[in-house]
């Protein structure tokens, strides 16, 4: 079945909240993230993550990030169910990110799935509540090419100019 123009922006509203998530995250912009979720949702990162509240989700995932060098979150092959005004969505997610540990510069690489569903309150689609299901995780030990200080993450990185500091 062929969506209507309607469908495809509530779709395309829903996918860019979950572009604004990974913004959050790998800028440590606690607003942005924050406004993704709905006052009253909820987050389960599974069995050894966190679970709350979606903003609290917000606050643990920007805390513990702080302690790393860099991180990427890269989103693909998202689905998505609308229901009137509500939605479920799926999307695959690979997290990337750099630390130091004992000296020796280690990658952390996640699979995860984004598995969300969704209300649409004052005209704006929010989660209600996120699974995140990791499939695969690992940690190794790299050489960086180089040490790249132009990426930023807060306010002043370069996106932030270019996107004008859109919220």
């Amino acid at each position: 079945m062929t969506d209507t123009i309607e469908q495809i922006a509530e779709k395309f509203a829903i996918t860019e909240q979950i572009y604004r998530y990974c913004r959050s995250v790998d800028r440590l912009d606690v607003p942005l993230g924050h406004s993704v979720f709905h006052e009253d949702a909820t987050a389960d990162y599974g069995p050894t993550g966190y679970r709350g509240t979606g903003r609290g989700a917000i606050d643990w995932i920007c805390e513990a990030h702080t302690h790393l060098i860099a991180h990427s979150h890269q989103v693909s092959n998202i689905n998505i169910v609308l229901d009137g005004e509500r939605a479920g969505s799926e999307a695959y997610v690979t997290a990337t990110l750099r630390m130091e540990r004992d000296g020796r510069m280690m990658l952390m690489e996640i699979w995860a799935r984004y598995c969300d569903r969704w209300s649409k309150r004052d005209g704006t689609w929010r989660i209600d509540h996120r699974d995140t299901v990791i499939d695969y995780d690992s940690i190794r030990e790299v050489t960086p090419m180089n040490h790249h200080q132009w990426a930023k993450r807060d306010l002043q990185d370069p996106s932030y100019a270019a996107l004008g500091a859109a919220r």
